[in-house]
């Protein structure tokens, strides 16, 4: 049980008995016992002090580790709720901990992304997220932004003192860094929502070119039946697996041909349906045959709905035709080629120059329409500075840019702008 605020310790003390006279050292872990109402023992704990700021957030912190009864916890939080303490509500923790200034707000909701990782590659993301990343790709061009908010203002209300006003090409060669550096960061989300939420992969042929037998290789376990009559699968199946990390939603098609009664073309319009609603369609081809006439129409549908990788399967039989352009040849029986296939189902949905990103990207809707909002004022600003606008029209557009920018790393106040004028431009000597 953790109690957090400036009456943890007391509140710890009404419900401990110490053998001992115990002063609270921080970073510290001593022996107690938990008594009942009428001071008979229930349980041995260990308490631990985290004092303020160095705690989680920033208030004086203590823990009582308990046996891990339910019946003894739940005693223990009624004891201290009699003595004035409250149950915390959902995420107050970690609000405490931005309130107070402990972490920024890309770093609390990090901690959610966290306890929702489902793979340890989204964990090891998001644990790099409670460090800082996102702030740390943020920061300079926020900096940027506010130098360059400075330098404006300063020409503006100390035009008195002689403060050259930038030109026209020094406003633009400030705000061209700023630009790249969040629009780069706004497109790192084409990748960071896959690592967060995962993707949805479909697999699609026609009847007995091998698609239940990958999907079962690609899972890893015997999901769906395979057997050497065409048309086995007549409905949806789909399973959870991952590739480098990220979560993936495998889905199993009907083989696509010309029906054979009612429930085989549910089946088939269900198959279209996936194609068209999955992130990535795997078009499975038998390299150990002719090219069937209706291969190339499907791949050819499949292109014009998505992302689509070509799986030439059956490598292991030998290949009677020229495979199709840029196919991947795998054996779903002997497993040859798998682990070349899940490196380009990762770069096909991973976008250009994200592969190598370890750090940096973001996985927050919220944070990627922000950073669009900052991109547009900052196109408005950069049309104001060739329309000739005046700096005191310009600035709006450029605080504009900064409003976005501090709803995800914490607000400037007038009072940093002000600062920073002062301590560059050396006014009032």
């Amino acid at each position: 049980m953790r109690i957090s605020g400036p009456e943890a310790t007391a509140v710890a003390a009404g419900i401990l008995r110490f053998p001992r006279e115990h002063s609270w050292e921080p970073w510290t872990a001593a022996l107690a016992d938990l008594p009942d109402e009428q001071d008979r023992k229930v349980d041995q704990v260990v308490v631990t002090f985290f004092a303020r700021p160095r705690s989680y957030t920033a208030e004086d912190v203590i823990e009582i580790s308990c046996h891990g009864s339910p019946v003894v916890l739940r005693y223990c939080v009624e004891r201290a709720m009699a003595l004035g303490a409250r149950a915390a509500e959902p995420g107050e923790f970690t609000l405490r901990a931005y309130l107070n200034g402990r972490i920024d707000l890309p770093q609390a909701e990090a901690v959610r992304d966290l306890i929702e990782a489902t793979t340890l590659y989204q964990a090891r993301v998001a644990a790099q997220q409670m460090e800082g990343s996102v702030s740390r790709r943020i920061a300079p061009a926020k900096e940027q932004l506010v130098e360059l908010i400075s330098l404006l203002e300063a020409g503006i209300d100390f035009a008195e003192d002689d403060i050259s006003v930038a030109p026209a090409a020094e406003i633009l060669r400030r705000l061209e860094p700023i630009e790249r550096a969040i629009e780069w960061l706004a497109a790192s989300f084409a990748f960071g929502k896959i690592v967060h939420a995962g993707f949805t992969l479909a697999i699609v042929g026609r009847p007995n070119v091998g698609k239940s037998s990958l999907f079962n290789r690609l899972l890893e376990q015997d999901r769906a039946i395979v057997t050497d009559i065409p048309g086995t699968t007549r409905d949806l199946v789909s399973e959870a697996t991952t590739i480098r990390g990220i979560p993936v939603k495998l889905v199993d098609t009907a083989g696509i041909r010309t029906a054979e009664g009612l429930v085989e073309t549910l089946g088939i319009e269900r198959s279209f349906q996936a194609m068209a609603d999955a992130d990535l369609t795997l078009v499975v081809v038998d390299l150990s045959s002719e090219m069937d006439a209706k291969d190339s129409p499907l791949m050819e549908r499949a292109r014009s709905q998505g992302r689509t990788l070509v799986v030439g399967n059956k490598s292991d039989l030998g290949r009677h035709a020229p495979p199709p352009e840029r196919a991947i040849a795998v054996s779903a029986l002997t497993g040859a080629g798998i682990e070349s296939l899940r490196e380009a189902i990762f770069e096909a949905i991973a976008p250009g120059g994200m592969v190598e990103q370890e750090t940096g990207f973001i996985t927050s809707l919220r944070h990627e329409q922000l950073l669009r909002e900052s991109l547009g004022y900052l196109m408005k600003a950069r049309g104001a500075v060739a329309d000739n606008i005046p700096h005191e029209m310009l600035l709006l557009d450029l605080y504009g840019a900064l409003r976005p920018i501090d709803a995800i790393t914490g607000a400037t106040t007038a009072d940093d702008i002000l600062n920073r004028i002062f301590s560059t431009f050396c006014i009032g000597k």
